[in-house]
């Protein structure tokens, strides 16, 4: 595994500065889209190439115009922050074409999660902060509150307020948070897209996997040192998993899995698809007091303007 490299802080947002919306994975519902792009239009100008609304089977248009409306919204001088309209599925399809151009591309913020984790993992993998949260189909859905942290990570040089999650198992760890969607995290082991794990406060989430898919993932991680390298575990939301039949809770079939990890672990924090899905910047320095119940923000996304 190549070795961290130093984080690169973002530059910060103003109010009415351009952010553009892309498409890198799946379709999307127009209507949902709509209202969750005056909720970003309301804080900034919003640009929006004709190609956003293609659609190709599963994907929001084939591999190579997603990859050149990802990469022009990067390299845009005049764009500041790139925001995802919908996960899904297909950002994984675009790393071959996006990891070699990383290297030359000044560092922005980009916001999205569930698929974007992909995207997330290669930019922590080139040394980027980058912003776990909602994309515009969810944004006008989620409490206010969720929308203002979201301006404040762009925009401010202060750390983010701390959220505050469930003990699992006490115990300290201080380091990059890395990670996002379970599902697209064990996707990218084996390749030269992960990021760095070592020291890492690993989040996870996930949706629509029942329980004995997120033990076989859980596994497929600790198979493969994951959990021999990070310092400790991050819980978010685990929505729609539960097992129809089953006389179980998925919660409890977590429990025991990070139970048998022994890392200091907080669940049932606020991020994910669920009902709230509070932005966090991937990349930067947190503390997770396990004991206390609270993943604290050491570092702000952006930089002093």
């Amino acid at each position: 595994m190549n070795p961290r490299k130093p984080c690169r802080r973002l530059a910060a947002l103003r109010p009415g500065d351009a952010v553009a919306v892309v498409a890198p994975a799946g379709p999307f519902d127009r209507e949902s889209f709509e209202t969750g792009l005056r909720v970003l239009a309301g804080r900034y100008r919003v640009v929006v190439h004709d190609g956003l609304f293609a659609r190709s089977r599963y994907l929001a248009g084939d591999d190579g115009r997603r990859l050149d409306e990802l990469t022009a919204a990067l390299a845009d001088e005049s764009v500041k922050a790139v925001v995802a309209a919908r996960g899904g599925y297909g950002a994984l399809r675009l790393l071959a074409g996006l990891g070699p151009k990383l290297a030359g591309l000044v560092p922005k913020p980009l916001v999205g999660f569930s698929d974007i984790t992909a995207l997330h993992l290669a930019l922590q993998g080139a040394g980027w902060v980058s912003i776990h949260g909602p994309v515009v189909t969810q944004l006008a859905t989620q409490p206010p509150d969720v929308a203002a942290r979201l301006f404040h990570l762009l925009e401010s040089p202060d750390p983010a307020p701390p959220l505050r999650g469930t003990p699992m198992v006490a115990g300290l760890a201080e380091g990059p948070l890395v990670g996002g969607n379970l599902s697209l995290l064990t996707r990218l082991l084996g390749t030269p897209y992960l990021p760095p794990l070592d020291g890492a406060v690993l989040l996870l989430e996930d949706v629509g996997e029942r329980p004995y898919r997120l033990d076989r993932m859980w596994t497929h991680l600790a198979l493969a040192g994951v959990f021999d390298r990070v310092g400790g575990l991050a819980l978010g939301e685990f929505t729609d998993c539960e097992e129809p039949s089953g006389d179980y809770r998925v919660g409890d079939v977590l429990a025991g899995l990070v139970a048998e990890v022994g890392l200091p672990a907080l669940g049932g924090l606020p991020i994910g698809h669920g009902a709230v899905n509070q932005p966090v910047p991937l990349g930067a320095r947190v503390r997770l007091d396990a004991g206390a119940g609270a993943l604290e923000f050491l570092e702000p996304a952006v930089a002093p303007p």
